[in-house]
């Protein structure tokens, strides 16, 4: 990893009859509109989504830097988060999200230090990290073939 800090920048661009792109300075664009919540047209990311997306890909990315200095055999993550938008006094903003991880190691895996480190991500996204809404991040181990 590079020092810190590091910088990061992505770009919008909007039209009043189009849905916006977001772009990133490599090359790489988003199609975005609101949700169907907000009248959108629900056919692409929504704003929401891209921030729950954001938390369980900063999770799922911050357990796979974890198991690999651990060296942890694994074989795969799923992770799942869903958030509640809410108003408070009076704005409108994320309440609570809450995400869980199935991770799935070898039969003979060690599942005491899988948890550990699933502990440790938790501890250690930084996206979570920086959300001020209530977060919970549950877990489960399960023995593959």
């Amino acid at each position: 990893m590079q020092p810190l800090p590091h910088h990061y920048r992505a770009n919008t661009y909007g039209t009043p009859d189009t849905n916006l792109l977001s772009t990133l300075d490599n090359g790489c664009i988003l199609e975005v509109s609101p949700p169907l919540n907000f009248d959108g047209p629900g056919d692409t990311w929504t704003p929401e989504e891209m921030l729950l997306g954001a938390v369980a890909n900063c999770l799922v990315l911050t357990f796979k830097a974890i198991a690999n200095a651990s060296k942890l055999n694994w074989l795969e993550i799923h992770c799942h988060s869903e958030g509640e938008l809410g108003k408070v006094e009076r704005s409108v903003k994320f309440t609570r999200i809450n995400s869980h991880a199935r991770l799935v190691i070898p039969a003979n895996g060690d599942r005491e230090q899988a948890e550990k480190l699933l502990e440790k991500t938790e501890r250690n996204c930084f996206v979570s990290n920086t959300l001020n809404c209530d977060k919970q991040f549950s877990f489960e181990v399960v023995c593959g073939d």
